[in-house]
């Protein structure tokens, strides 16, 4: 009787609890500890502004993440992934994890057939617009002081030109080869600058616009010919430090009568022993006008980030330029061979036209012709050798930087793809 009175009575509580649900706690009793806290959902991050790329920019904090970072990789093993490596994702010219030399030239020539306008379009614009001023200098030249150069040409046939006449042709000579320099100085810079400024969308994905990418090379064209004129400068040091020694040495040994030849072969091997020291600090410095760019650093702080990037990897980075612009440079040999030749071809029947005694217009206009060819020629040369190894520099700063502070982790974040850690090898099957 108790017995059916304590199942009837004892146990309905609990058969009331389970066909009511779970018992509720009190309505001040604190949550248990061992719930998940519940997820919040993250708002999806906008793109950066144009110009406002942390991305390149915050570049001392980012974290250490093994899959991507110097930490090891998994030993090889069954599965999709021979290697213990992943699919690095791609979102755009370059997979985002360390690069190889294949991943530095394919990445070179997709961003050229990415962004072909902005590169080729601001480049034309660049180094057109020097030739174009160059020879508006010449013809302004020309005439200030056409007339002493008439005198002194007439007179060097007949006896020694007066120095009224050469003084005015020398200085304007020397004045038109400085603002050539300075505006191949420009040129070049505003090269170095849009490679940089046109990668920091191809790497990410993103289409570059021509204006974009316009804005962004001019605005840090000062900055770029600020890096080129300190690694000139620095480079400049020994050479004129060598040639001040070997200008005593030549006029001491001149003095003693000594031999030429042994005077010779000291100015020889000291030049052949700065080539190591000039190519060591090309190198070094190689990194600075992309430093300049995608981090909007200024000169003399893209020089010291350009060598703690280099540091450690200095025999590749040189490897790879080396190799960069030696195929550059073949490229714009041959690129250059058919203008020569459609030069000389379209120059020959002027040419067979003249007479033995021709009028100086003839001349002119036969080598006009051949000239105009050639210039057209050497300019498509200087794009091709110009940009692509300017690119390669530029897709070996963001390897240094996804090599030495995890970089691929941001720009995955900015292009909105998944870094996937490495998967760990599946247990052997005995």
């Amino acid at each position: 009787m108790s017995m059916d009175k304590g199942r009837g009575g004892a146990e309905q509580p609990e058969e009331a609890a389970g066909s009511g649900g779970a018992e509720q706690p009190p309505q001040d009793a604190p949550p248990p500890q061992d719930a998940p806290p519940p997820q919040q959902q993250q708002p999806p991050q906008a793109p950066p502004p144009d110009g406002a790329y942390a991305a390149y920019g915050q570049h001392p904090q980012y974290p250490q993440y093994p899959q991507y970072g110097p930490g090891p990789y998994p030993p090889p093993g069954p599965g999709p992934f021979a290697w213990g490596l992943p699919p690095a994702p791609k979102p755009g010219v370059i997979p985002l994890r360390p690069l190889q030399l294949g991943d530095v030239l394919g990445g070179t020539f997709a961003t050229v057939g990415r962004c072909w306008r902005a590169l080729f379009g601001i480049s034309l614009i660049a180094y057109g617009g020097a030739l174009i001023a160059v020879v508006l200098a010449l013809g302004l030249a020309y005439v200030f002081v056409g007339d002493h150069f008439r005198a002194f040409v007439d007179s060097s046939e007949y006896g020694e030109p007066l120095w009224s006449d050469t003084l005015p042709v020398i200085v304007a000579g020397i004045s038109v080869w400085v603002f050539a320099l300075i505006a191949m100085l420009v040129a070049s810079a505003m090269v170095s600058a849009v490679c940089p400024a046109a990668l920091q969308d191809a790497v990410l994905g993103r289409p570059s616009a021509f204006g974009t990418v316009w804005r962004r090379t001019m605005a840090r064209v000062p900055a770029v010919i600020g890096t080129g004129l300190l690694t000139a400068l620095i480079v400049a040091i020994p050479f004129l430090l060598f040639l001040g020694v070997g200008l005593v040495v030549t006029v001491v040994s001149y003095t003693e009568q000594s031999n030429p030849g042994a005077v010779l072969a000291l100015w020889f091997l000291g030049l052949l022993a700065l080539l190591p020291l000039v190519m060591w600090l090309w190198v070094r410095f190689s990194l600075a006008p992309a430093v300049a760019v995608f981090e909007s650093a200024g000169p003399v702080t893209a020089l010291r980030r350009s060598t703690r990037l280099v540091r450690g990897s200095w025999w590749r980075i040189f490897g790879i330029s080396l190799l960069v612009y030696l195929m550059a440079g073949v490229a714009g040999y041959f690129i250059q061979i058919p203008f020569n030749m459609i030069g000389m071809f379209s120059a020959m029947p002027t040419a067979g036209a003249m007479g033995p005694n021709p009028e100086p217009a003839e001349v002119f206009a036969t080598m006009g012709v051949f000239m105009f060819f050639i210039m057209i020629g050497a300019l498509v040369s200087q794009l091709v050798t110009a940009l692509f190894p300017q690119l390669a520099v530029s897709l070996l700063y963001v390897d240094q930087r996804i090599r030495k502070e995890s970089l691929d982790v941001t720009l995955a974040q900015a292009a909105g793809v998944p870094l996937t850690p490495a998967p760990a090898p599946a247990p052997y099957q005995g």
